[in-house]
């Protein structure tokens, strides 16, 4: 029985160590090496000039994040023709200044955004292990709707008097680089705020682009507004997985009903394109990353 037990004792210990040491990696190292993310998206018509759409998401930004907020100032170097954000900026009661802190210098670019139900609501302890119970995504009855309310306000205001759209469950037109853009966006739908019914309706053939932009990718909106004609949907909300098995092309999660191969990056929806952005944070009770580093991405959309 003792010799029996030495080996188990022995696996046992090794395992355990082996996941202190991935724990370490993921919450000290991972977890803060930004990276950015460049991908070609043909949507333009034939001869267009190029467009730079930075896309940002889930920053989940806290005010002791110096590191983080200094690396997405720095995007503004990029010179993006428009930036994007899908929501789920916020971390605390105190993040709204931590989070225009970090969004200044693109505050001055063109921008639309929308919000996640981490805008609304300060993130909450979650047992991770109900995610991979249920195969790794989440359908739109588990939804978080108690906590602590976040001034969400206030951020909203400071970004629509910098000049970005607000298309939370709206419409707008957008002049970019001389390109007329077409925006339809929907509320978080991961905690049932989307209304894409009252902004329904087929893309205009005289826009440059019709896009799509929503937090959380679910079926019920990717399948509506790809229906409608837009050329290309942005998304959040999956951080990418989060946790993934290196090289596997698919996530253990998605925390929605998207389907796991598609948790991050470019890929298509029916007859749009799809990017889901792995985003730039976590929440702060989960603030490991594995195989699946913070990203911000610069989309340069090319003629098809």
């Amino acid at each position: 029985m003792r010799a029996g037990r030495l080996p188990l004792a022995r696996t046992t210990a090794t395992l355990a160590a082996l996941g202190a040491a991935g724990l370490a990696y993921g919450a000290g190292y991972e977890a803060r090496s930004f990276r950015l993310r460049r991908v070609e998206v043909p949507v333009l018509a034939p001869g267009a000039r190029p467009l730079r759409v930075l896309h940002l998401s889930d920053l989940h930004v806290l005010p002791r994040q110096g590191r983080k907020i200094e690396w997405v100032r720095r995007l503004a170097a990029l010179e993006p023709d428009l930036v994007v954000d899908t929501g789920d900026n916020l971390a605390g009661l105190d993040s709204v200044p931590a989070a225009l802190d970090a969004l200044g210098p693109l505050l001055e670019k063109p921008g639309v955004f929308v919000f996640g139900s981490n805008d609304y609501i300060a993130p909450q302890f979650r047992n991770p292990f109900v995610y991979l119970r249920e195969g790794g995504s989440t359908g739109p009855d588990d939804k978080p709707r108690n906590g602590v309310a976040l001034p969400w306000q206030d951020l909203r205001d400071a970004l629509a008097d910098a000049g970005w759209v607000d298309l939370d469950n709206s419409r707008a037109r957008l002049a970019v680089d001389g390109r007329d853009l077409e925006l339809v966006g929907v509320d978080d739908p991961h905690i049932g705020r989307d209304r894409y019914a009252d902004v329904a309706g087929p893309a205009d053939p005289a826009a440059d682009l019709t896009l799509g932009v929503a937090h959380a990718p679910y079926r019920r909106v990717l399948d509506a507004m790809s229906a409608d004609g837009a050329g290309l949907i942005l998304a959040g909300h999956t951080h990418g997985g989060q946790l993934r098995v290196p090289f596997s092309p698919a996530a253990l999660v998605t925390n929605c009903d998207l389907p796991r191969w598609q948790a991050r990056g470019l890929s298509r929806w029916g007859g749009s394109w799809l990017h889901v952005s792995a985003g730039l944070g976590s929440s702060p009770y989960v603030p490991v990353r594995f195989a699946c580093p913070p990203e911000a991405t610069l989309l340069t959309l090319v003629p098809a």
